[in-house]
């Protein structure tokens, strides 16, 4: 499980976590969604040991992330930031392969590509294996880099905003992908979201936050409702029950 307690984030005179608890569910897809400034990716890095906490605690299957050392940590969690691209002129093999680090130290053993081999198999990137990045298209690309956070092979995966640039297609693929990756290989995936349709049709667990505070969080059925959504995102929010999900017509 992943636990926050009275998480605080300052920046200044200005207070961007306001003692912020939550318990994330192992084994589950939590999406984390909320406006703009609502602290969603704030509350990912404080977690991720991206960014220190002015005050709280965060622990990730029992390790406190302020004091565990960092080899250990990135033998149980896995971040994907959402400045992900990489200045160096790789292919997708080698950026899967880093994500083995942990467990090789840049010595890969047979293990480390039997790892790196299964991350490519799994997110259908074999026949781009040798392809450069800068080759690529954006979703391809960013196939690649979740890969590589599949392939660092820990039970909790966090992801800071990975539908950034994708189209439609492309990022219904990649939610296809993480769904997978709970249902069939037992991980914990938290994903910060604005598309509140895709939080509702792939999510088991949903926070909400706003202004520094988590406002509502549940299952969708709690949170993907016509007064919840609209006195998050302060407009008019419409849920309709299509195909079995719920999702969300907004307008302003």
């Amino acid at each position: 499980m992943i636990e926050t307690r009275d998480v605080v984030k300052t920046h200044g005179q200005t207070t961007v976590l306001h003692a912020v608890s939550v318990q994330i569910p192992d084994q589950q897809f939590t999406a984390i969604i909320g406006p703009n400034g609502a602290g969603k990716s704030t509350l990912l890095s404080m977690v991720s040991r991206l960014a220190p906490m002015t005050a709280g605690t965060a622990t990730v299957g029992g390790l406190d992330v302020a004091t565990t050392a960092s080899d250990a940590l990135a033998k149980v969690m896995a971040i994907l930031r959402q400045d992900n691209q990489s200045a160096l002129r790789l292919t997708v093999r080698d950026l899967v392969g880093f994500g083995r680090f942990p467990h090789s130290k840049g010595r890969m053993t047979s293990e480390d590509v039997r790892h790196v081999n299964e991350a490519l198999d799994f997110l259908q990137l074999n026949e781009l294996a040798e392809r450069y990045l800068d080759e690529l298209s954006g979703g391809q690309r960013q196939r690649a880099y979740i890969a590589m956070v599949l392939c660092q092979d820990t039970p909790y995966i966090l992801l800071d905003e990975p539908l950034n640039n994708l189209d439609m297609a492309h990022a219904a693929s990649m939610m296809k992908l993480l769904r997978r990756m709970v249902q069939e290989r037992g991980k914990t995936v938290v994903v910060v979201l604005h598309d509140i349709n895709f939080a509702s049709c792939y999510a088991d667990h949903i926070i909400a936050m706003k202004d520094g505070h988590v406002a509502y969080e549940g299952s969708p059925l709690v949170v993907v409702r016509n007064e919840v959504l609209s006195a998050l995102y302060g407009m008019d929010v419409t849920v309709h029950e299509i195909q079995g999900q719920r999702l969300c017509h907004y307008f302003a």
